[in-house]
C-alpha cells in the first residue's frame, strides 16, 4: 500500500480575491453564493449603490467564507483587498468602477450590457492597462450556443428566415436582451449581413415597412417580459418545409455566476487586454492572451445592447 504524500490544505492555497458590484441585486447575490462554494475563491468586497438598504450589513458567502464582508458604497474601501471585480450593474456605474480599477490595478469581469460605442471605446482604453473580460452573457451554455449559431447561419443562409425570441423577468428594463443582440450579431456576421441594416425590432400592422412580404435578409427580434423568467433565448431558422430552433433556457442565475467565476480565474494570469467568453472557453488562439507583465493591445470583444440594462438582472 502506497502512502499518499501530504499536501497543502485548501486553506493554505492562495485564493483569488473577488469583489462584487451590485451585491444586493439578483446577480450580486448569486455571485456571492457561488464564490462561497469554491475553496479557491474568497469574497473580498461587496459594493452597492448609495442609499441601498444593504449598506453596512454583513454579506455572507455560502461556504469557505473568510468572515464578514460589509456592503459599502465606498468604492475604494470595497476594492481595497480585491484582485478582480465582477460587475453586473449599469453602464455608467461600470465605467466609474473601471476607472478606479485601472487606477488600483484591479482586473474586471463585466456582465453589464447597454454600452454606447463611446462607452465601449472607453472600456477598451482601460483594458490597455488592466485585464478585462466583457461579454453579454457569462453562461457557458449560451456561449456554446453562439458557436452553434455561427455554423447554422453559414449553412442555412439561403432559403431560411431568421427570428430571435427572448423572454426575461418583469424587472428587466432593456429589450432586446444583450444576449439576443449578440446572437443576432453572430448570425449576421456568419451570413454576410449588417445587423444595423437588417434587424427588425418591431412589427405592427404590416410584416414589412413597404407593405410587401418579409425581407428574406431580415433578422427579427421579439421580446417577452413577465414573471420571474431568468432567461430564454431561441433562434428560429424557418425554411420551406422545415424549421430549426436553437434554444437556451436558464432556470437559475447560478449559470451566469459560474461563468463569471470562470472568467475571473482566466484573468488571474493576465496583465491587461480585453477578452470575451470565447477566450475564456478556448475558442480563440493563444496570441490574444496578454502574458503577465507584458502589454497587449485589447481585443475588440464587447457586449452590445441598444438600451441600458437592468443593474440587477442577468442577460
Amino acid at each position: 500500500m502506497t502512502a499518499r504524500a501530504a499536501g497543502p490544505t485548501d486553506a493554505a492555497l492562495p485564493r483569488l480575491r473577488v469583489a462584487v458590484a451590485g451585491a444586493s441585486g439578483r446577480m450580486g447575490r448569486a455571485l456571492i453564493d457561488a464564490i462561497g462554494t469554491h475553496p479557491d475563491l474568497v469574497l473580498a468586497g461587496a459594493l452597492d449603490a448609495p442609499g441601498s438598504p444593504a449598506l453596512g450589513a454583513p454579506v455572507q458567502a455560502a461556504a469557505h467564507g473568510a468572515g464578514a464582508v460589509i456592503a459599502t458604497s465606498d468604492l475604494r474601501a470595497g476594492l481595497a483587498d480585491a484582485q478582480v471585480l465582477i460587475d453586473f450593474t449599469r453602464p455608467e456605474g461600470t465605467l466609474a468602477h473601471a476607472g478606479l480599477c485601472r487606477e488600483l490595478g484591479i482586473k474586471m469581469v463585466i456582465g453589464t450590457t447597454g454600452f454606447s460605442e463611446a462607452q465601449k471605446a472607453a472600456i477598451a482604453e482601460h483594458a490597455r492597462h488592466i485585464a478585462i473580460v466583457m461579454a453579454p452573457n457569462m453562461s457557458v451554455g449560451v456561449n456554446v450556443v453562439l458557436k452553434l449559431l455561427e455554423t447554422a447561419a453559414r449553412t442555412l443562409d439561403d432559403g431560411f428566415d431568421v427570428e430571435i425570441v427572448e423572454a426575461h423577468h418583469r424587472h428587466k428594463i432593456d429589450a432586446p436582451s444583450g444576449t439576443a443582440l449578440k446572437m443576432g450579431e453572430v448570425v449576421a456576421q456568419a451570413s454576410g449581413r449588417d445587423l444595423a441594416r437588417c434587424a427588425v425590432y418591431a412589427r405592427d400592422g404590416l410584416s414589412s415597412p413597404d407593405g410587401g412580404e418579409r425581407d428574406p435578409r431580415a433578422i427579427g427580434f421579439s421580446s417577452v417580459r413577465g414573471g420571474d423568467i431568468v432567461g430564454d433565448h431561441t433562434v428560429l431558422f424557418a425554411g420551406n418545409g422545415e424549421r430549426i430552433e436553437i434554444t437556451h433556457r436558464a432556470s437559475s442565475r447560478a449559470t451566469y455566476a459560474e461563468g463569471s467565476l470562470r472568467a475571473a480565474r482566466y484573468l488571474a494570469a493576465r496583465a491587461n487586454g480585453l477578452y470575451g467568453m470565447d477566450d475564456v472557453l478556448g475558442y480563440t488562439a493563444a496570441p490574444h492572451d496578454a502574458a503577465p507583465g507584458r502589454p497587449a493591445a485589447p481585443r475588440a470583444t464587447a457586449a452590445a445592447a441598444p438600451q441600458a440594462a437592468a443593474d440587477k438582472g442577468p442577460r
